[in-house]
Parts: C-alpha cells; sequence; structure tokens
C-alpha cells in the first residue's frame, strides 16, 4: 500500500496534482479542497490510499491521515466506491461526518451530490460503530461543523489559485445562476468558473 507521497508538483488539474517522486510522476486524485494550496513547482506532502480495481489503479491523496481513514471506512458501506467516499469529503469534513452519522443527519448527508434519502439511511446505519467520535473535541451533540456549499468551496479554490475573492465569487455566482446549487458537482462547478475567469483574463 502507498501510504504517503512526498515530492515535486508537477502539474495540477481540476480533481486530480501529478507528484514527481524519485524520478516517477503519480497522478493523485483528489477533492478540491486539497488541491488548491498545491502549487507547480512547490513540494507537497499527502496522505494516500491505493485503490486496485480490475481495470484501474487509482491513487488517491488527503491532507491529513484522518480523511484517508474516513476515506477507507466509509468504502465499506454497500455502494460506496472510492469516487462517492472522495465527494463525501469535499463536502463534509471528517468530524463533520462522524457528527451526521451519529446524530443520522440524513439532511447534512444529502448534500453530498450522489447520495440520496436510502443511502443517507444506509450509510447511517453501516458507519455509526467505525467511525468513533469526533477528534476535534466536539461532543456528539454538537451542530455538525460542515464544510460550506459547493459555490463557497470553488470559490476558496480560486482564491487559492491566485484570483481575488470578488472576481471569484461573481464568476460563480454567474455559472450557478438559477440552478440548484446542490446538483451540480463542485469539480464542474470550478471548471466552468476557470473557463468564465480565463475568458475574462484573456
Amino acid at each position: 500500500m502507498i501510504a504517503s507521497v512526498q515530492g515535486t508538483v508537477l502539474s495540477r488539474g481540476l480533481d486530480s496534482v501529478v507528484v514527481e517522486v524519485g524520478g516517477l510522476g503519480l497522478r493523485v486524485q483528489a477533492a478540491p479542497a486539497t488541491l488548491a494550496p498545491l502549487r507547480v513547482g512547490e513540494r507537497a506532502a499527502l496522505a494516500t490510499s491505493f485503490v486496485v480495481r480490475e481495470d484501474s489503479f487509482t491513487l488517491y491523496g488527503f491532507a491529513d491521515d484522518d480523511e484517508r481513514e474516513v476515506f477507507e471506512k466509509v468504502q465499506t458501506v454497500s455502494g460506496v466506491g472510492p469516487r462517492l467516499a472522495l465527494a463525501m469529503l469535499a463536502v463534509l469534513s471528517p468530524d463533520a461526518l462522524r457528527v451526521a452519522v451519529a446524530a443520522e443527519d440524513l439532511a447534512t448527508l444529502q448534500r453530498v451530490p450522489g447520495i440520496g434519502k436510502k443511502g443517507a439511511q444506509r450509510i447511517a446505519l453501516e458507519l455509526a460503530d467505525k467511525l468513533g467520535p469526533p477528534t476535534g473535541g466536539a461532543p456528539a451533540s454538537a451542530p455538525a461543523p460542515v464544510r460550506s456549499g459547493p459555490s463557497e468551496q470553488v470559490v476558496e479554490a480560486l482564491v487559492g489559485l491566485g484570483w481575488n475573492a470578488r472576481a471569484a465569487q461573481e464568476a460563480v455566482d454567474q455559472i450557478v445562476g438559477d440552478r440548484e446549487e446542490a446538483s451540480v458537482p463542485v469539480s464542474d462547478l470550478l471548471r466552468d468558473a476557470l473557463r468564465t475567469l480565463g475568458g475574462q483574463r484573456g
């Protein structure tokens, strides 16, 4: 198992980063919040999980070991694969997920694209004794410290990429428009925002 990756960032996309390790360029899939602070040419250190499938070998990256452990545990739920597990961590922090599961907060779990009511019920049931208590010291009865919605996540990622907050917010608002924000995948929203901002810069 590849438990961590440290090296120079060779390139970065909307949902992955290539890190040079020992002369090899390893492509690591990660959530936007994990990718945002990484810079091409600078060193990066990521906790990783290596997922082997019949037709693919994929390396997933995380900001720390706790995120990686939660990523692996949520995949023990029937119907939850690595992509959905990563989407969960893109919307909820590990502790937010722990609190939501402990409180059977289905509404919070359904904020994750791809998770409906039945899926949320299954996640709450099957993860009940697996995630443990929040690591940040918050009591289980405390409101879940839910990460910001898709728009706020993308604005934060854009600011991390060097855009000013106002331009980033205006681009995201323009893209979301009248659409239901929760129905727009974060990766799609980020891609469209970059296109919009790129056009303005040109």
